[in-house]
């Protein structure tokens, strides 16, 4: 675990997910609306994720948030042979990113092939997608989600990798094998005072659920991207996070 998880804001990452508009320029316009939001959160010390936008654009976004005083996370869940694996580590050190994602169906060599080009990085295994229910795990898996996570796990941890992307469902189970020491981060964040229309999440819980049960980040979406005040929802949110380990007895 390369990065300090000890304060609330250490533990929030925003995801800047955005979808292309009717704009004559729509890539454009979503960097406007990256940058924006990273403008909106210049003073919280919170991680920003991109995804689809970082693809668009290239690698300078990521300077460009680090302008902007925000930790980033490359969240490009790669997945290929080892070779090029070993070169998408390689373009992504010289943009530095904080946190990396990388899929664990690449297998051990594979994942290991980021972390040894990118040491300065931490690298998470993205396990069984928030989206799956139960069903679609069997169909993908042959087994339950919590069986895919725990396995995924043990290949993320013999690859040399840092961290975990899991449910907040499955951070119980995987926090109770002591052989298993990797961070533990979580989207399908739903704070209570949220709602999300037409939500695709499908295995979600709260900040509170999440810290209280082991989790060590949480990833959270729309209800702060969406949210009329932005950094006002994550405040709230750090909050939420505050009290949490509060309740725990974390950090006071």
């Amino acid at each position: 675990m390369r990065n300090k998880i000890e304060k609330p804001e250490d533990r929030l990452i925003i995801a800047a997910d955005y979808e292309l508009g009717d704009s004559d320029k729509p890539t454009h316009a979503v960097l406007e609306k990256v940058l924006g939001l990273a403008e909106k959160l210049r003073d919280t010390g919170v991680y920003i994720k991109v995804n689809s936008i970082l693809r668009a654009w290239g690698y300078d976004l990521i300077n460009q948030l680090h302008d902007k005083g925000l930790r980033v996370m490359a969240d490009l869940k790669l997945v290929d042979i080892p070779a090029t694996m070993k070169i998408d580590g390689q373009f992504l050190a010289r943009a530095k990113p904080e946190l990396i994602t990388v899929m664990a169906n690449a297998g051990v060599e594979g994942m290991s092939a980021i972390a040894q080009v990118f040491p300065g990085a931490e690298i998470l295994g993205v396990t069984v997608l928030t989206s799956f229910d139960e069903e679609e795990c069997q169909q993908i898996f042959a087994c339950s989600s919590r069986a895919g996570v725990v396995r995924f796990a043990r290949m993320v941890q013999l690859a040399g990798c840092d961290g975990l992307v899991l449910s907040p469902k499955e951070v119980e189970v995987v926090k109770k094998r002591k052989e298993i020491n990797l961070s533990l981060n979580t989207p399908g964040v739903r704070p209570l005072w949220t709602f999300v229309t037409g939500d695709d999440q499908k295995r979600t819980g709260t900040p509170e659920e999440i810290i209280l049960s082991g989790g060590d980040r949480i990833i959270i979406g729309r209800p702060i991207t969406q949210a009329a005040d932005p950094c006002a929802a994550t405040k709230k949110t750090l909050e939420e996070i505050q009290a949490a380990l509060e309740k725990k007895g974390g950090v006071k």
